[in-house]
């Protein structure tokens, strides 16, 4: 088994219509955040099922297959890491987690990021040290900044909030929508579990939230809630 004979099984699941469709709906063009990136015209649910029969490939096709210029090997390489830690003991878990971070520069798109950092970085980090999380949401690049935020929903899950509402305080001035909405986003998973925790944080930055982090956090407010928050 190498990359390409993944490759060739995933273009088997390849249709026109898709392969059209995805460079459109990923923001490939010239000066958007996908610029460039090339896709074979595969759906995720596809995508899934050839990670699932591969996940116990070697570090070494991975690699291959992230490297790849398509997108969905991309993805899939990320989905096979995914479903091996699952089932990992500690030892190989901690190996995925270190693998994971040292080709970040690879997961360089929104859903790489959404499909792979909660259940990989943020499970790993759930009883651990977590400062790691802070560098990324240092680092100049975009997608690490996401990983930072995404990994985070591991937390939220079991009402441990307090990474998530320090990294939103720290990303406030942050420039790109891409990072708003996904801050937004964990936000409202902290409101859906507690309410008054995310209502606490909206009374100290509200008026300073881009507002699309504003608006994604407040999406399960009532008409009048929301109407209050996004009247600056």
């Amino acid at each position: 088994m190498t990359a390409k004979d993944i490759q060739a099984e995933l273009e088997s699941y390849s249709t026109p219509e898709k392969k059209e469709f995805l460079p459109y709906f990923f923001k490939t063009g010239k000066g958007q955040y996908g610029e460039g990136d090339l896709f074979l015209g595969v759906v995720v649910p596809h995508t899934r099922i050839v990670a699932k029969k591969h996940k116990d490939v070697s570090f070494g096709i991975v690699a291959d297959l992230l490297d790849s210029e398509y997108h969905e090997c991309r993805l899939c390489a990320l989905l096979m890491l995914v479903e091996r830690f699952k089932k990992a003991k500690e030892q190989e878990k901690t190996e995925i987690y270190n693998f994971y971070l040292s080709v970040t520069k690879r997961i360089n798109n929104w859903d790489l990021v959404d499909l792979s950092a909660r259940d990989i970085v943020g499970e790993y980090l759930v009883d651990k040290d977590r400062s790691t999380l802070y560098k990324l949401a240092d680092s100049s690049l975009l997608w690490d900044q996401r990983i930072a935020v995404v990994a985070t929903y591991a937390f939220i899950r079991r009402d441990d909030y307090k990474d998530i509402l320090a990294l939103s305080e720290k990303l406030l001035r942050h420039k790109h929508d891409l990072m708003h909405k996904a801050t937004g986003w964990m936000l409202r998973e902290v409101g859906k579990r507690d309410k008054d925790a995310l209502t606490s944080f909206l009374n100290r930055f509200y008026k300073e939230m881009p507002r699309t982090m504003l608006r994604y956090s407040i999406e399960k407010f009532t008409a009048e809630e929301r109407a209050f928050y996004m009247k600056k």
